[in-house]
């Protein structure tokens, strides 16, 4: 099979030849890294990157990308992942701000955070508007990996949920909550802009040729839910449905991303349609149990830790999580490996590799 068609497969949870091999985003130092090691070049524009890999929210040019591109070719992986740009441009040393106004602190060890509130109040979200500022020349880096692969690879590309689109305009996840109670009507007016940006983004995306895409956004923490399972079905699943629904009738499928134990959500994820779920965070969810239970009616996606075991484990430890990952997930199909979140700049190139390497080795069907 053709990686595309191996991809494909596993999301409508049939069996392909192999296991695909995914990864939602690889740092750019964790790049820089890989090539080095891989030894690929790396041309002329190889100074240390101080951010991490969330700010390819902005566009990073041809020369990383297809550097980005050289080293997913050389470690043979199945699917492209890459996200489009908000156009985040530092404004200080720790700060910056993307192209909606919303300003944010950065940070080496993760993705920006909010700094202040972008809408305040039900008067501040009338007037703001992202879907209208949202552009083809957005999507520039998306274009130059899907002209350089062609229809070889699947293409996956992340959206930001409605949840986590809210809480970032609203300058944090604590803000949003609070006015679950105090004010909804603000919720419900943030939740309708954030989707329609993002129904405004799978239309242009489709268009460039993505095959998937990936809805990130965390619902739970590892001890259960961030909030009720009413205020999900009260604010969240209408939109998700909506969003599911319009990818499907273009064509594409539709994976949601948590991290964390959202087991009291999967009944409801069936329901809205997701095509897949990511990442089964190991810590709190057990992969097996999951395939199971979900039944054919999702694909999975994930498992291998990258919080412990690509950080501190051997290559030795990565190999034998992986074979045993696969044992456990891969039987009937509809399973697609990678890491438990990404691969963030904590986690050894090394044992990435070794991943790499031992999902191509056990992955095979028989």
């Amino acid at each position: 099979m053709a990686h595309r068609e191996r991809c494909l497969s596993a999301l409508n949870r049939k069996q392909p030849d192999k296991v695909p091999i995914f990864e939602l985003a690889i740092d750019k130092p964790i790049i820089r890294k890989l090539a080095k090691l891989l030894g690929i070049s790396q041309g002329t524009n190889n100074k240390d990157d101080k951010s991490s890999g969330e700010m390819l929210e902005t566009s990073q040019g041809s020369e990383y990308v297809e550097l980005y591109c050289d080293v997913l070719e050389k470690i043979d992986l199945d699917a492209i992942c890459y996200p489009f740009s908000l156009g985040l441009k530092e404004i200080s040393q720790k700060k910056a701000k993307d192209k909606y106004g919303r300003i944010f602190n950065l940070s080496v060890y993760g993705e920006p955070l909010p700094a202040e509130p972008r809408v305040r109040n039900l008067s501040d979200a009338e007037k703001f508007n992202m879907a209208s500022k949202l552009e083809p020349e957005d999507f520039s880096d998306l274009r130059l990996i899907v002209k350089r692969f062609g229809r070889d690879r699947a293409y996956f590309m992340p959206l930001t949920d409605p949840y986590k689109i809210s809480w970032r305009t609203i300058g944090g996840m604590e803000h949003l909550l609070l006015n679950f109670r105090l004010n909804p009507k603000l919720v419900n007016r943030l939740i309708r802009i954030s989707t329609d940006f993002i129904l405004k983004a799978i239309d242009i995306a489709v268009d460039i040729g993505i095959d998937a895409f990936i809805m990130n956004g965390d619902f739970a923490g590892e001890t259960g839910l961030l909030f009720s399972l009413k205020d999900y079905r009260e604010f969240f699943k209408s939109v998700h449905i909506e969003i599911v629904e319009h990818v499907h009738q273009k064509g594409a499928m539709i994976v949601k991303h948590s991290d964390g134990n959202f087991w009291d959500l999967l009944d409801d994820w069936i329901e809205v349609g997701f095509d897949g779920i990511h990442p089964i965070q190991p810590q709190c969810m057990d992969i097996k149990k999951t395939k199971d239970y979900v039944n054919g009616k999702m694909a999975i996606l994930g498992n291998i830790d990258c919080r412990n075991l690509l950080v501190f484990g051997s290559k030795e430890e990565v190999k034998r999580n992986v074979k045993e990952t696969i044992e456990k997930a891969a039987p009937g199909g509809g399973y697609l490996i990678s890491s438990s979140n990404s691969i963030h700049t904590g986690c050894k190139p090394e044992n990435y590799i070794a991943m790499i390497e031992a999902a191509h080795k056990y992955g095979v069907y028989s």
